[in-house]
């Protein structure tokens, strides 16, 4: 059954929107859209060092998103403010990647593949990545998600009950980056933001406890990757965008169902 690409393509898709779903509540809930595509951003120039060092390029991007996050948690607070340094970070290290991949000797690349993903062209063994992957971020969010869910409305209640926000903060920083390392085959650094956003603000509408919007969340983003995989298959357009803009027409409805209700 794996060898059918496009039954590849469709459990990749339902991978990464279960592994975006609950992080991408907290992204929500936070405030942290750019942090997403900063982290994102990123990943581009991981790709290269993985190109450059022979390495496997979800090792590269994990690396290079998870160096971003981190280096924007230390920096934030020291004189900039986060959308300003979250500016120059994501566009400096997206420049650099795409500058550095010419220096690469003896490697050519289509770099469209990995700026808006290529889930058609996704291997068993990146399927295996992506779950694997899914799986360690359900795990750590699901672990922590009390934690992460005081820390997100209060960092003084987090204290008073005993834990360092920060380490959350920490928590969300890492799955963040495993999320991008995984997704960038799926649709892409400049779209796995909108994969981490949509999907949890389209069931931000239709929830009335955090971890009913997670669920929906996972729900939306898993139909909204078959129903792109499905327009991309019948209109002949790119797969990664095509699954972006079903799930904005799921965030459009949620948000116009929520206007008639109120």
């Amino acid at each position: 059954m794996l060898d059918d690409f496009l039954i590849r393509a469709a459990l990749a898709g339902i991978g990464v929107a279960l592994a975006a779903a609950p992080l991408g509540c907290f992204v929500v809930w936070r405030r942290m859209a750019f942090f997403g595509d900063a982290t994102a951003h990123a990943a581009i120039l991981g790709v290269v060092l993985s190109l450059a060092l022979s390495l496997p390029i979800i090792a590269g991007a994990l690396v290079a998103a998870l160096a971003m996050a981190v280096t924007v948690s230390t920096l934030s607070g020291r004189g900039y403010s986060m959308d300003t340094l979250l500016g120059v970070l994501a566009h400096s290290a997206l420049a650099f990647g795409l500058v550095s991949v010419t220096f690469v000797p003896g490697v050519r690349i289509d770099l469209t593949a990995y700026l808006f993903g290529d889930i058609l062209a996704v291997s068993k063994g990146d399927l295996g990545v992506i779950w694997g992957g899914a799986a360690v971020v359900i795990g750590l969010i699901g672990w922590r998600w009390q934690r992460l869910l005081l820390s997100t409305l209060s960092e003084d209640l987090a204290y008073s009950a005993g834990f360092d926000p920060r380490r959350e903060q920490l928590v969300l920083t890492i799955a963040l980056a495993i999320v991008v390392a995984v997704a960038i085959k799926v649709v892409g650094a400049l779209l796995i933001g909108a994969m981490l956003i949509i999907p949890a603000a389209a069931a931000r509408a239709l929830s009335t406890t955090p971890e009913r919007m997670a669920v929906l969340a996972a729900l939306i983003g898993g139909l909204s990757a078959l129903g792109g995989l499905q327009g991309a298959f019948i209109l002949d357009t790119p797969a990664g965008p095509s699954m972006v803009c079903v799930a904005a027409m799921f965030f459009a409805l949620t948000t116009l169902f929520k206007a008639f209700r109120t």
